[in-house]
């Protein structure tokens, strides 16, 4: 039986090493792959991984931004969010974009194990579910944008394509994938052509 592959996406040299000797003293039959950016997840890895754990606060494109790169690429892939930072906002904005769990990097070995044992299984751990009703329950009905969210909106308000706009930006066009599809999320839009109509229906444009 060939072994689970985890995906596991950190920035943090040191914590990638010890979360892979977490993961493979607490699963059997596992093997971790690791890379420090999403940039480099997507040019090293090629096969689709059993589950994806991804930190947060990365350079370049970051983890949340970079959800919806995911989905696109591995539709069927379950993605953990981790972060040092467990605000319920973070937990929200996480769970909203497609994050199957989340799990804080305070937490116990063993409760990390538990939670990506329970996605891999295809279940949902309670305190996701818990927070996936509260979202759906309190939403907010404005989006945050982050300063840089907003400049790529204001450009794809302008009809303009991730090739121009990374011209803009002085960025690459794989950052401004990320922030389109980050934007695409945060307004409940599946194309960019709903974007301006629902920025508009927002108050984020006039």
């Amino acid at each position: 039986m060939p072994p689970t592959s985890i995906l596991l996406i950190d920035d943090h040299a040191l914590f990638r090493s010890g979360m892979r000797l977490v993961l493979l003293a607490g699963m059997a039959n596992v093997e971790v792959l690791e890379a420090a950016s999403l940039e480099q997840a997507v040019r090293t890895v090629t096969s689709p991984p059993a589950l994806v754990l991804l930190d947060i606060q990365l350079q370049g494109v970051n983890g949340l931004e970079g959800l919806g790169l995911f989905k696109q690429r591995w539709p069927g892939v379950p993605l953990v969010m981790l972060s040092s930072a467990a605000e319920p906002e973070t937990i929200r904005l996480a769970l909203s974009r497609g994050a199957a769990a989340f799990v804080s990097k305070a937490d116990t070995a063993e409760k990390i194990i538990k939670v990506i044992e329970q996605v891999l299984s295809g279940g949902l751990p309670d305190a996701s579910a818990g927070m996936a009703h509260n979202t759906s329950a309190n939403a907010t009905p404005r989006p945050r944008l982050t300063p840089r969210q907003c400049e790529v909106l204001d450009l794809l308000c302008e009809g303009l394509s991730n090739k121009v706009i990374a011209r803009r930006l002085e960025l690459s066009e794989f950052t401004v994938r990320g922030h389109v599809q980050a934007v695409l999320g945060l307004l409940g839009v599946s194309s960019r052509s709903q974007v301006m109509f629902a920025a508009r229906r927002s108050g984020l444009i006039g």
